[in-house]
């Protein structure tokens, strides 16, 4: 009997013990997948988090550039008609005036006919677009900051806010193309040799070592010289010397991945190179090329400027920071075009490079346990 009732009592504690653990196990939070603990790790970076807002703002501020800065207004009410001069060219007889020619939204004259009786017009914030000459400033060019041009105008009139709100996406666009041209030669080549190494590692090793070995600036100043430069042409030249130090890191990972008991049980299973790759390596092998890529716009940010202001980028009367830094180097005396020029290009590099710090941190194989 006394055995008995020790027995009852031992069950009586386990089903206690159990229905005291079952609410902690249903309450127990659910597993995370990799990618989403890898986001909470860069979150809790708050200054990459917080640049990468940043960033992505002014870049979504650029991309509606017209709605913000732009000579002309947004909407018309005209005569009881409604214009659309963003959307539209009107003639300058549209508005009451005497030739046929593109309305200059500047102009008093018109100006006062948008605004007389019932008439109106609805401005951007910033009532100057990147190529907009003021033919009616009151001061020689370029001017200082004032109330008509917030940030002054550079030495051909042009508006420095509008200047630099286009400029910055013209870079920032630049780059996003180039990463993706980088990255996508760079994968390729990098997984190449990596997967079937041996004589095909070492033959692109040596063409790597010999196409790097060339002058790619002078190649720039050649084909500047020969063809009309666009930005399709400097994209296609920079994008044939920017995925080499990439496929570097991703060689290394595939060289280190091929090796792997997972891999091993592919090729066993009768899975082909291709789906290897693409379905088994290439996913794992994605840490450097993701932490690569605030970097890597950052590179290319600098290399469009620094071309622009040598003269080799960008075509003529397109809005660039390169030549604003250039036009700053020759006017000393406009103090604002060097400043704010440079005040945008330094916050831009911070964040991106805030950005990819926090990226690595997150993406750090010995973090990945936090």
């Amino acid at each position: 009997m006394p055995g008995k009732a020790q027995d009852m009592d031992t069950t009586a504690t386990h089903r206690a013990a159990v229905v005291a653990t079952a609410p902690a196990a249903a309450s127990a939070p659910a597993s995370l997948s990799p990618s989403r603990r890898a986001w909470l790790r860069f979150k809790r970076n708050r200054l990459g988090y917080w640049s990468l807002i940043a960033f992505c703002a002014l870049v979504l501020l650029s991309l509606c550039a017209e709605l913000v800065s732009s000579e002309r207004p947004l909407v018309v009410r005209y005569q009881g008609q409604t214009y659309f001069p963003l959307l539209k060219d009107y003639p300058e007889t549209t508005f009451g005036g005497d030739f046929a020619t593109p309305t200059d939204y500047l102009d008093p004259f018109i100006q006062e006919r948008l605004s007389a009786g019932s008439n109106w017009a609805l401005y951007t914030v910033n009532r100057y677009g990147p190529n907009t000459l003021n033919y009616f400033a009151q001061a020689p060019n370029p001017s200082a900051p004032s109330a008509a041009n917030w940030l002054g105008t550079d030495d051909r009139g042009r508006d420095l806010l509008a200047q630099l709100l286009y400029g910055f996406r013209v870079s920032v666009l630049f780059a996003l193309a180039l990463t993706f041209t980088g990255v996508l030669l760079g994968v390729v080549a990098g997984a190449i040799q990596g997967f079937f190494g041996g004589k095909t590692d070492l033959a692109f090793q040596r063409f790597i070592e010999i196409w790097g070995s060339m002058p790619e600036l002078y190649l720039l100043i050649i084909f500047s010289a020969v063809l009309a430069p666009s930005i399709a042409l400097l994209l296609v030249l920079l994008s044939l010397f920017g995925w080499m130090g990439l496929s570097d890191y991703v060689r290394a990972e595939f060289l280190r991945n091929r090796q792997l008991d997972y891999v091993k049980a592919a090729r066993a299973l009768g899975v082909g190179n291709a789906q290897i790759i693409w379905r088994h390596i290439l996913p794992n092998s994605l840490t450097p090329v993701v932490t690569f890529l605030p970097f890597r716009m950052s590179a290319a940010i600098l290399a469009l400027t620094s071309l622009d202001f040598l003269g080799l980028g960008v075509p003529p009367g397109t809005p660039s920071l390169g030549e604003l830094l250039s036009q700053g180097k020759n006017n000393i005396d406009a103090w604002w075009i060097s400043l704010s020029t440079f005040a945008v290009l330094v916050v831009t590099l911070l964040l991106l490079t805030f950005m990819g710090d926090a990226l690595r941190d997150a993406l750090d194989p010995r973090k990945a346990s936090q």
